[in-house]
């Protein structure tokens, strides 16, 4: 096999503006979807290609953070770096010149995303496999030394990650019948904040005419009678076997989210996501032993740290990690590995609109043994990529084309 060097690596400001109430929740009531990209241009005509995702407004700031990190890779040839890329992934999070900023959290830690990911894509791409054939058939050891174990020594050091995937390795034939019919998907989309109750009521039912049953409304208002009413009119048009979430984007402070809850809980959520401060590990401690809800959190957890607190809590009952929010695959499969280990399954948040994630589900099931679960859908963005997920029957088809489905038009 011919190296291939990464000769350079760009930024590039990618923004969508969204219409008619798309994409509206608690807090971001008018959200542009953008990304910060990592462009990585080789010696062949091979391309990287990793994203982060914002919502518009300093994503700039995101793509001059990348255009200083790819200095710690370029040069280098794809195989060489990934065969030891959690050296490198350290030496990029613990930048001397941006540590200050984080450290791990905010646009530095954005930027780290968008390198990594184009990393992997580039790999992939190089070994002319879709991303999750690439994690899949990976040794163990190959496995853990892209990831960096810093500040898990006390809780999952490299030689425990190690056992645990050899310790999956028996049942992957098993779990591999789920590229068959691949992954099931749930609806995001039938409740954005801005919709009418008219508009959520025929959301619904074209979500389930698409064979989802799984969807999620938002929730957050100002009048909780007002998420109580819309709240029920999902289960009354959805009807009582279809699974429901309430999502209230960091919305309600500790005695607000213990109030709805409880009241929410009557209509058998699967779970409330993200109920109060993204930070604040002992309110949602305290929110779960009052109410005795499933808590699903993770889109707003910004690194490995507090994923790790928060498992440590006891209070998640759903893993939302999302590889355009924290430091990219890398450190989502080693909190995977991590949410293994507590057994708490992984539904990712999909601030990549569902493109990387359907690889990195997939893994998480073939090679970690997580549950199948759901992934989360949002279409808004679908003709945006060269090589969109295709859902059918509210499930996730699997991904044939080599890298990680991230190449925009």
């Amino acid at each position: 096999m011919s190296q291939i060097i990464i000769l350079k690596g760009t930024s590039s400001d990618t923004r969508f503006p969204l219409e008619n109430g798309a994409g509206s929740d608690a807090v971001h009531l008018t959200p542009i979807y953008a990304y910060a990209i990592c462009n990585l241009q080789t010696n062949t005509n091979l391309v990287g290609t990793g994203l982060a995702f914002t919502l518009g407004t300093g994503n700039k700031l995101v793509c001059d953070a990348i255009d200083y990190l790819v200095k710690h890779i370029e040069g280098k040839d794809i195989e060489d770096l990934m065969a030891d890329f959690g050296t490198y992934y350290k030496a990029m999070s613990d930048d001397p010149n941006f540590r200050w900023l984080g450290p791990h959290k905010g646009v530095v830690h954005l930027a780290l995303a968008a390198v990594v990911n184009a990393c992997f894509d580039l790999w992939a791409k190089s070994r002319q496999v879709p991303l999750w054939k690439l994690l899949i058939d990976l040794s163990p050891e190959a496995l853990v030394n892209t990831l960096d174990f810093s500040f898990y020594e006390d809780v999952l050091p490299k030689e425990e990650a190690l056992t645990l995937l050899k310790q999956q390795q028996n049942g992957i034939n098993e779990r591999s019948n789920i590229l068959k019919d691949g992954y099931p998907g749930y609806d995001t989309s039938i409740g954005w904040f801005n919709y009418s109750d008219e508009k959520v009521a025929e959301n619904i039912k074209k979500a389930m005419d698409k064979g989802f049953t799984a969807m999620k409304l938002k929730v957050g208002s100002k009048e909780a009678s007002r998420d109580l009413r819309r709240a029920e009119l999902v289960r009354t048009i959805a009807g009582d076997a279809a699974t429901i979430m309430f999502d209230a984007n960091q919305q309600w402070n500790l005695p607000q989210a213990i109030d709805i809850c409880h009241e929410l809980k009557k209509l058998n959520p699967y779970w409330v996501e993200e109920p109060t401060h993204p930070d604040d590990v002992f309110a949602h401690v305290e929110l779960a032993n009052q109410t005795n809800v499933k808590i699903a959190l993770g889109e707003h957890v910004p690194n490995k740290i507090i994923f790790k607190n928060f498992m440590q809590s006891g209070c998640m009952s759903f893993n939302q990690v999302d590889a355009v929010r924290v430091g990219g695959v890398s450190e989502f499969i080693l909190i995977s590995l991590l949410s293994k280990k507590f057994n708490i399954p992984v539904v990712p948040h999909v601030g990549d609109m569902g493109q990387i994630h359907q690889h990195l589900v997939l893994f998480n099931h073939i090679t970690i043994n997580h549950p199948v679960v759901l992934l989360e859908h949002i279409p808004h963005l679908r003709d945006k990529f060269k090589h969109p997920a295709i859902i059918e029957n509210g499930r996730y088809l699997v991904p044939q084309e080599p890298g990680m489905s991230s190449d925009l038009l």
